[in-house]
């Protein structure tokens, strides 16, 4: 597969052994496709896929091009592409990538974070379509089924593309790789001179109360009060609040990895258990949290 830039000509041949192993966000993609309840149209598919009926894919803006071989002499033209999302939907989703650096610096190293769609569930959108219908599609053969074996075909090999690149799944929702790493440095710079500004204020306070030894230094309340660290007085907007529970593989156990528990030669099986409560417990809390806050955002 060759390409030179966001709207270059891509030609795909697949050889014998298929795709073989796929990063998850691949997967995740591929799973919509092989959802589909016509299993001899999807093998159709696969062996124009495979077999190199699919002559070209281009990526222009949002949207797929393909030509694939079919009965004619001349290849049938598809479109694919996805719902985009709006730039008020896309200035939630930059503030909350700008949360955590490790997202920032997967998707630069070519890794589609494993909870990325959190990010886009601040603007109440989803970066992977949920079902096949979310997929739009278009083919200027006769076959009225859609998708028809053309486009299930580009369809495949769209996953090579996202294995290469995850950006192109933003790019189909509207946001280029280009633009979107802009408006993160841009985000990172106005926050960066915000925090420097906040910094020369809480300096120059801690001055004047230096001199003027009369005028006490009183803390933050929630130093007083620890408290206070987990209220929100502010009412929400509820149209602007998404809950969602935590996504697969998230729990606190997973993100601290193997705990350093001793093992017990009598009882081999007590640490297994006693990890597997754990966790059971987290589970009973996640629900009992995410059912308070439903009954709190109504």
């Amino acid at each position: 597969m060759t390409n030179s830039n966001n709207n270059s000509e891509i030609t795909t041949a697949l050889s014998e052994q298929g795709l073989g192993q796929q990063p998850w966000w691949v997967e995740q993609w591929m799973e919509l496709i092989n959802s589909y309840r016509f299993k001899k149209r999807l093998e159709r598919a696969w062996s124009y896929a495979r077999e190199g009926k699919v002559t070209s894919i281009r990526f222009e803006g949002r949207r797929v091009h393909g030509r694939v071989q079919g009965t004619d002499e001349e290849p049938y033209k598809v479109k694919l592409w996805l719902d985009v999302l709006n730039d008020e939907d896309w200035s939630y989703v930059i503030e909350a990538l700008t949360q955590k650096a490790r997202w920032s610096a997967q998707l630069l190293a070519g890794i589609m974070p494993s909870d990325i769609e959190r990010a886009f569930a601040a603007s109440g959108r989803r970066l992977f379509p949920f079902k096949l219908q979310e997929v739009r599609s278009e083919c200027s053969c006769p076959d009225k089924a859609n998708p028809c074996k053309h486009i299930s075909a580009i369809y495949f090999l769209m996953g090579d593309r996202f294995s290469e690149d995850p950006f192109v799944l933003f790019q189909l929702r509207g946001r280029t790789r280009a633009k979107l790493v802009a408006d993160l440095a841009e985000l990172r710079r106005a926050k960066l001179a915000e925090l420097a500004q906040s910094t020369t204020k809480d300096s120059s306070a801690n001055e004047k109360s230096i001199i003027h030894p009369g005028v006490p230094n009183q803390p933050h309340p929630a130093v007083i009060e620890p408290s206070l660290w987990w209220r929100y007085e502010s009412n929400l907007n509820a149209d602007l609040v998404v809950i969602t529970p935590a996504l697969e593989g998230e729990t606190g156990l997973d993100a601290a990895g193997d705990l350093p528990l001793a093992e017990e030669p009598r009882f081999p099986k007590a640490r297994q258990l006693f990890i597997n409560h754990l966790r059971e417990q987290g589970q009973q809390l996640a629900q009992k949290a995410m059912l308070q806050a439903m009954s709190s955002s109504t």
